[in-house]
């Protein structure tokens, strides 16, 4: 029956530490392997984990940040383009909106918005709902007359 004060670990597994500062028989006896003097060799010697040992700290090699950036607040979307609209108008659909758009594979993220970019010549008469639109698009849009539709 195994019993826990029999528990030893195998042979040659752990090895024991060498005793340090017990005189000079023992290898490890007057500095201790401290060296002579210096910071390293007193008792009490600490250093913090960012001192890199007279090198220039990282904090001073960074570039400073100057400004302001809202980017926490700042809101993403879908972009679309014109051209993505008058491919979905040869296939026959003419309401358009972010499900239409999901299904067709145009978007990706369901979670974020749709923004419309007016960078092609649309030349169908399309109803269309988005989130944010460009001042490209909405001329674009407005010279066909074409229903938009802007959601929050």
């Amino acid at each position: 029956m195994l019993k826990l004060n029999g528990i030893k670990p195998s042979t040659g597994s752990t090895k024991t530490a060498k005793r340090v500062g017990r005189w000079n028989g023992s290898g490890k006896g007057t500095f201790c392997g401290r060296g002579m003097n210096g910071q390293n060799c007193r008792s009490g010697w600490w250093v913090p984990a960012w001192f890199e040992w007279g090198q220039t700290p990282l904090f001073r090699r960074m570039p400073k940040l100057k400004g302001f950036s809202n980017a926490r607040f700042m809101k993403e979307y879908n972009i679309i383009n014109l051209s993505d609209l008058e491919i979905l108008a040869q296939k026959g659909i003419t309401t358009i909106n972010k499900e239409v758009l999901l299904e067709n594979r145009i978007i990706r993220d369901k979670n974020l918005g749709v923004k419309l970019l007016g960078n092609w010549e649309l030349t169908t008469k399309v109803e269309v709902s988005v989130n944010k639109l460009s001042k490209t698009a909405k001329e674009a849009l407005d010279k066909l007359g074409a229903k938009v539709e802007i959601t929050e």
